[in-house]
């Protein structure tokens, strides 16, 4: 589903990623690591199809409409519910019954109970379960998640373990994190940046 070769991304003289080979299958589970400014975001940016690499090649085979993106943004409207929030991105992805399935994603993140309120009365946990929402709504099949974990509480990273659980070999999944031991198990493939 991802292929690169000797990718790399500069911004002015400053390069960020340097010569990266990646080979993704359908369905697989990709885990990136590395420290801080190793390129982590920078790649994932690159697949998403949100930046162009400056040497080497790219390929992904997936519709940008079939691709969900969590950066470390949670893109979500501060001013609008979760309800509101999602009912937009459900209509600009087209989402069949996306009542139900706003329905279904704000019940298995918690945030049901707090659907009708501003997200900007949210906490930072209680945005990125909603960001979460927000990536898994148009049923993507091809998952690009940074550092996911960031900001949940124990009981939300727990339904976010769960979620990348059931949606493994389903779905293609290229995540980047600080804590590889979370998701480790279920990595068909793993890429270290330097």
């Amino acid at each position: 589903m991802i292929r690169a070769q000797k990718l790399g991304k500069r911004f002015g003289d400053k390069r960020v990623l340097r010569g990266v080979d990646l080979d993704v299958a359908r369905g697989a589970f990709a885990l990136v690591t590395g420290p801080n400014g190793s390129g982590k975001t920078t790649l994932l940016r690159l697949c998403a199809g949100l930046a162009a690499p400056s040497e080497g090649e790219l390929a992904v085979d997936a519709p940008r409409g079939r691709i969900g993106f969590l950066g470390h943004e949670p893109l979500v409207y501060r001013e609008l519910t979760a309800l509101e929030n999602l009912e937009l991105y459900g209509r600009l992805y087209r989402v069949p019954e996306r009542r139900e399935r706003i329905g279904m994603l704000l019940e298995r993140f918690g945030l049901w109970e707090v659907r009708r309120d501003r997200v900007g009365s949210y906490s930072r946990g209680m945005t990125q379960r909603l960001a979460l929402c927000r990536v898994l709504l148009h049923d993507p099949e091809l998952l690009l998640l940074d550092e996911p974990h960031t900001a949940l509480d124990a009981a939300g990273a727990e339904l976010l373990d769960a979620q990348l659980a059931e949606l493994h070999g389903e779905r293609t999944l290229l995540v980047s994190t600080h804590d590889p031991a979370r998701v480790e198990s279920l990595a068909t493939l793993r890429l270290a940046l330097a």
